[in-house]
């Protein structure tokens, strides 16, 4: 018999208070074969069924009921003595733990710890650089005490308010740029047109920033004329593509505010066009503290400053 994991506990708890498979996998960020799999492999531990799966929405067996009841005193108690040992290693160590997206990593993040170590005062930072989902995921593990990310209302990521907090670090708008010729005029200028397409130097499928390029795109109300030849999931690669004169790629302010200053790189858009951008917003978030020790640490002051700063620190 296989030995019995935290996730499914975590997996049954979300299962008993969503009633439903779908939205439970959503919230634990699996699929749903996945979810329902780690639900097959708690019963398969526990020996009995523990839903009752005739009936919709989802209901427990009566078996099923006991281990809600024991799941939540045991992650409870596991999650008290796991914030115990990491405010000992907070306190040890003194540092703050990041997991952010590889774009904001390398562009909003070090002008943000600048702008805030102003106010606030020094702090030592460990980065964790992830993809998006992993980056999520180092937060739902408890990998780390700050989660920072792009929000945008239609890629919104689906943690537990109950469990998780936000606060608003600022905005980042989403935008297309080119190489300049010798006039400073953008090489490529969208729309394009019918029979000569733009290069075009996209994200990679499921990258959030490309989402969010693809809505941009589909919200401009203009016929777009783009040939995509070259692709990546970070927004530095797509830069420094454009930068060689590559094509038009759709990148963050805060990734090109230097190469726009020193005319290494344009707007890909006529002053006089509207749209083909898109404002996001940037967000800081950690899971709330259980107890008073959890309140002690160099993280919970620097959330509490934040909180107090909203968005008037990085912009």
């Amino acid at each position: 018999m296989a030995a019995m994991e935290t996730k499914w506990l975590e997996d049954f708890v979300s299962l008993a208070e969503t009633r439903s498979f779908s939205r439970s996998a959503q919230l634990r960020h699996v699929t749903q074969p996945a979810f329902s799999r780690r639900i097959q492999a708690l019963e398969a531990w526990a020996g009995t069924d523990l839903v009752d799966r005739s009936s919709y929405p989802t209901r427990l067996t009566p078996a099923g009921k006991t281990m809600y009841e024991q799941a939540l005193e045991m992650l409870q108690s596991l999650q008290s003595t796991r914030t115990m040992l990491r405010a000992h290693v907070s306190a040890g160590k003194g540092m703050v733990g990041f997991a952010v997206p590889h774009t904001l990593a390398f562009t909003f993040f070090p002008n943000w710890v600048s702008s805030v170590q102003a106010e606030f005062g020094p702090f030592r930072s460990r980065l964790f650089a992830l993809n998006v989902h992993d980056a999520v995921m180092r937060l739902v593990e408890g990998g780390c005490d700050l989660l920072i990310a792009y929000f945008h209302p239609t890629q919104p990521f689906q943690l537990d308010p109950a469990r998780y907090e936000m606060v608003s670090l600022g905005h980042e708008v989403l935008a297309p740029y080119s190489k300049p010729d010798a006039q400073g005029r953008p090489l490529y200028l969208l729309p394009g047109q019918q029979g000569q397409s733009l290069p075009y130097l996209g994200y990679a499928p499921g990258a959030y920033l490309g989402r969010v390029t693809e809505l941009i795109l589909k919200e401009s109300g203009e016929a777009v004329h783009l040939e995509r030849v070259y692709e990546t999931d970070m927004a530095e690669g797509l830069k420094a593509m454009a930068l060689e004169g590559h094509g038009v790629a759709f990148l963050p302010f805060s990734a090109v505010r230097n190469e726009l200053e020193a005319g290494r790189l344009v707007s890909a858009v006529p002053q006089d066009m509207p749209g083909f951008r898109m404002d996001m917003e940037v967000r800081a978030y950690r899971e709330k503290p259980t107890n008073k020790d959890a309140t002690q640490g160099g993280a919970n002051a620097l959330w509490n400053f934040l909180l107090e700063q909203g968005e008037t620190i990085g912009r």
